[in-house]
C-alpha cells in the first residue's frame, strides 16, 4: 500500500484559496477520522498551516481520488479548486516530507517553525488513532533527518522570518518608527517576533490586541506596550500607523466598516497593514480603500526572497544530504519486504533441525556411536535443507529459467562455473 500526499501550499495556491482549506482545533481529529472512513485509506496525518494543507496517507489505488472528492465536499469547494492541488507518491512523497521538515519547501527557506508544526500534526494523528506502523516510522525518520540537516548545514543561519519581513516592509514605507504607532492583533509566536523587531527599531507606541487579554498583556509588557481585548480594537484603529495581524480566527477580526471609520478619523494619514493570518484577519475589501496599504502573507514572499540569499548555498548541501537520507530510508523500507521471508526460512530450518536432532538422539539411544549419529545428522540435515531448492532448480533447468538459476547462484554464493 503506497504512501501518497495530496495537498496545496504557497507554491501551488494563493492565500484566497489556501484559507478555504485550513483545519484547526477540533476540525483536525474530525477530518482525520473522516479520512479513515474512506475506502482504501489505512493511515493518515494532516498538516495544516498558514502556508500549506497537506494530507499524508497510506492508501490503495484510487485513495487519492476519494480523498480529493472528500476534501471538495467537506469544504464546499469550486470544481476549479483541483487545479491548485498537487499529489505525490512513494519516493517523491518521501522527498517532499523530508524537505518540508527541514524548511527547504518553506516560503522562508530554512525556517524552524514548520518542524514543530509537523510534530504537532504527528501528535494529533497519534491521539486520533490514525497512525500505523509505516507512517510512524516515516515521521520518526523525518524528525531525525531534520535534526541532521540543521546540525550539519547552515540552513538555519542568518534567519529570515515572516515577522522580520513584515517589519522590514513597514520600515521601507515609513523610513523609521519613532514617531509612529503599531497595533498588533494576536499574541502567538509570530506576533511576539513582530513586537520584538518593532521594539528593536524603537517603535513610538505599541498596542497588542487579543481575544485573551491576559496573553496580550503578558506580551505587551515585555516591550513596553499596551494591551486591549479585541472588543476595543475599533477605538484604537484610528491611532494605528502600522497594523499587523496574525490570529487563528476563522472569520475576519477587522471589518471593512471598522477600517473605513478609522481612515475617516485619520484624515487621510496612511495605514500600513500586513495580514499574516490564513484565513485572513482583515476583510478583503479593505485592500480597495484609499490610504490603506494592505499586504498579505503572499505579498511578503518578495521581501523574504531578497533576504535569504545567505541560505542558498546551505540549501545545496542540505539537498545533497537529503538524497543520501532518502536512499537510506528507501533501502530500509525495501529490506523490510523480505523480513517475513527470512523469518519463514529460519522457522522452517529450525523445524528441520529439530526433526533431525530427534532422529539422531534416537540412534544414540539404540546404541549407535556418536560418530555415526553425527554423520547421519549432518547428511540428513543437508539433504532436507537442499531438497526444495534442488527440485526448483531442476524445474528451472527444464524451463530454461535463467533468471531463477542466476538468483540461486547469487543466493548461495556460487560462481558461474
Amino acid at each position: 500500500m503506497p504512501l501518497q500526499i495530496l495537498g496545496l501550499n504557497h507554491n501551488t495556491a494563493p492565500v484566497e484559496i489556501r484559507e478555504q482549506v485550513v483545519f484547526a482545533g477540533d476540525e483536525i481529529p474530525r477530518a482525520l477520522q473522516s479520512l479513515m472512513a474512506l475506502d482504501g485509506v489505512e493511515e493518515s496525518v494532516l498538516l495544516s498551516t498558514c502556508n500549506r494543507t497537506e494530507f499524508y496517507v497510506m492508501t490503495s489505488d484510487g485513495g487519492r481520488e476519494r480523498l480529493q472528492a472528500w476534501l471538495h465536499d467537506d469544504r464546499h469547494l469550486d470544481p476549479s479548486f483541483g487545479e491548485s492541488l498537487f499529489s505525490l507518491q512513494e519516493d517523491d512523497a518521501i522527498r517532499h516530507i523530508f524537505r518540508v521538515a527541514c524548511g527547504l519547501d518553506s516560503m522562508v527557506l530554512g525556517e524552524p517553525q514548520i518542524l514543530g508544526q509537523l510534530k504537532d500534526a504527528f501528535r494529533h494523528a497519534q491521539q486520533a488513532g490514525t497512525l500505523g506502523r509505516r507512517l510512524s516510522l516515516l515521521f520518526q525518520h523525518t524528525f531525525a533527518v531534520a535534526k541532521k540537516i540543521r546540525t550539519d548545514t547552515e540552513i538555519g543561519a542568518s534567519p529570515v522570518s515572516v515577522a522580520s519581513a513584515a517589519v522590514n516592509l513597514a520600515n521601507q514605507f515609513f523610513a523609521g518608527f519613532k514617531k509612529h504607532t503599531a497595533l498588533l492583533v494576536g499574541a502567538g509566536v509570530t506576533i511576539e517576533l513582530v513586537a520584538k523587531h518593532l521594539h528593536k527599531r524603537q517603535i513610538g507606541r505599541l498596542f497588542v490586541a487579543n481575544r485573551n487579554v491576559e496573553r496580550a498583556r503578558t506580551l505587551a509588557h515585555q516591550f513596553g506596550g499596551f494591551a486591549l481585548p479585541l472588543s476595543e480594537i475599533e477605538g484604537t484603529l484610528p491611532e494605528a500607523d502600522i497594523l499587523i495581524t496574525s490570529t487563528a480566527a476563522t472569520e475576519p477580526v477587522i471589518t471593512l466598516a471598522q477600517m473605513e471609520a478609522a481612515v475617516k478619523a485619520r484624515k487621510r494619514k496612511p495605514i500600513f497593514a500586513v495580514d499574516i493570518a490564513v484565513p485572513r484577519d482583515i476583510e478583503v475589501g479593505v485592500a480597495d480603500l484609499d490610504d490603506v496599504y494592505l499586504y498579505t502573507i503572499d505579498d511578503l514572499d518578495r521581501v523574504i526572497q531578497e533576504g535569504q540569499g545567505n541560505r542558498e548555498a546551505a540549501a545545496v548541501e542540505a539537498n545533497r544530504l537529503l538524497d543520501e537520507e532518502i536512499a537510506r530510508y528507501a533501502n530500509i523500507e525495501r529490506s523490510k519486504q523480505v523480513v517475513p521471508v527470512i523469518a519463514a526460512l529460519r522457522e522452517k530450518s529450525e523445524l528441520l533441525r529439530s526433526e533431525v536432532n530427534a532422529q539422531a538422539r534416537r540412534r544414540l539411544a539404540r546404541g549407535e556411536s556418536a560418530e555415526d549419529a553425527i554423520e547421519y545428522a549432518t547428511a540428513a540435515l543437508m539433504k532436507k535443507l537442499l531438497h526444495s531448492p534442488s527440485v526448483s532448480l531442476r524445474k528451472a533447468g527444464e524451463a530454461s529459467d535463467e533468471e531463477l538459476i542466476d538468483a540461486a547462484r547469487a543466493l548461495f554464493g556460487l560462481g558461474k562455473d
